[in-house]
């Protein structure tokens, strides 16, 4: 008979874990305030966007605190991993482990006992307790359980690196996600000079929230102010145009939404988005055509997210719906205006969540007028915003171009 017995949660001991500062502001904002010792987090992204570059970055900020980092590279030589340290001033205090065998990594963790330990990438390390390449799903499953493990068992904070695969979802497929803590995305151009790091899952706080990097030769560096930055280069004279305020978890970020309808080259139209998901574009444009009279058959459609951000919530469609009608009109919309509201199939435009909290950092941006539902208004108006509520499409288009 087994002697394990159940325990009532009011026996269980509270204890409140102090978290651990990643040593980057903005880090530690997407993780909900830092770093949870026992913790396993995974950060993926596309090949070079940046995630070593961080990773090193964190690795250098808490061992110069005093506190004893791992550092296990499967990827790159020592001498690689040095070159880059030197590039970012940092890194002098972290160990270093090139090794790819699960089994000698665990037993350098045990030996030097780190609060933090890196693992880049969990796709090249490998377990002599199955049989297969690294990278493999059950090579993965196995080694991502016994990282787990070892977190849970010493009260080590463990990151791991994970591939992204061609379709955008870390390489596993999914298996890493269900078996860590917090998951991290890194978005953006690799053209573009900055980066947005998006936590999908976190047990220790709240999903959705963003941080925002600029890259530079010293390293990632926190934005403070990612409306500004997605904003800076707009241009407000041309038509197709249109600003939106999203909510980002709890941090409203205002972006630029950019079409482009013009006449269709070839028999079928195009339908590209960017940053926008292309089912829900088909539906604003079939909600454009029967309710506003606005057909794009015979169009070619682009459509931007400037700043490659990726607008998931539905709160972007007024803006989307204002920035494809300016284009088919070819009239610019104003330049201190703000979209926000989700767009029905009806053509009505419904209310969406902590509007006060958007139109506030609209109005501290400098906007002057802010469209949304009419059964949305914000309780407390900005200072300097003139809120105007809308009920449809075709109310709004009746006032920006009737």
């Amino acid at each position: 008979m087994s002697s394990i017995k159940a325990t009532r949660l009011r026996d269980v001991g509270s204890a409140r874990t102090s978290r651990v500062s990643s040593g980057i502001g903005e880090l530690d904002f997407v993780l909900g305030g830092g770093v949870v010792p026992g913790s396993m987090i995974l950060v993926g992204g596309e090949p070079g966007i940046g995630k070593s570059t961080l990773l090193l970055q964190v690795a250098g900020a808490v061992a110069a605190r005093g506190s004893e980092v791992l550092y296990v590279s499967g990827e790159e030589s020592a001498l690689q991993v040095k070159l880059r340290a030197e590039r970012l001033a940092v890194g002098e205090d972290v160990s270093l482990l090139c090794a790819t065998a699960l089994e000698e990594v665990l037993q350098v963790a045990t030996e030097t006992r780190p609060g933090l330990m890196i693992v880049d990438s969990i796709q090249t390390v490998a377990t002599s307790e199955l049989e297969g390449a690294p990278g493999n799903v059950g090579q993965v499953r196995e080694c991502a359980a016994q990282l787990m493990r070892y977190a849970k068992t010493s009260g080590a904070a463990v990151v791991v690196v994970g591939h992204v695969t061609k379709g955008g979802g870390i390489a596993g497929p999914k298996t890493l996600e269900h078996i860590v803590d917090t998951v991290l995305y890194f978005e953006g151009e690799g053209t573009a000079d900055h980066r947005v790091l998006r936590a999908t899952k976190n047990r220790f706080g709240s999903v959705d929230e963003i941080g925002v990097f600029r890259m530079t030769e010293e390293g990632l560096v926190g934005v403070a102010n990612p409306s500004a930055l997605f904003l800076a280069d707009r241009e407000t004279r041309t038509s197709g145009s249109a600003v939106t305020s999203l909510m980002e978890g709890t941090r409203p970020v205002l972006v630029e939404v950019q079409a482009l309808a013009a006449k269709a080259g070839f028999g079928t139209p195009q339908r590209v988005a960017t940053g926008f998901d292309g089912r829900r574009l088909a539906l604003l444009l079939a909600v454009l055509d029967k309710r506003c009279g606005l057909s794009y058959a015979s169009l070619d459609v682009f459509l931007n997210v400037v700043g490659g951000l990726r607008m998931v919530e539905p709160s972007g469609d007024l803006a989307v719906a204002a920035a494809l009608a300016s284009s088919v009109y070819d009239r610019a919309l104003g330049a201190d205006a703000v979209f926000v509201g989700e767009v029905g199939l009806g053509g009505e435009v419904r209310p969406v969540s902590q509007v006060d909290r958007r139109l506030a950092e609209a109005a501290q941006l400098g906007f002057t007028t802010a469209y949304v539902a009419s059964r949305g208004l914000p309780r407390r108006t900005p200072d300097g915003l003139k809120v105007v509520g809308v009920d449809s499409l075709r109310a709004l288009f009746e006032r920006l171009f009737g």
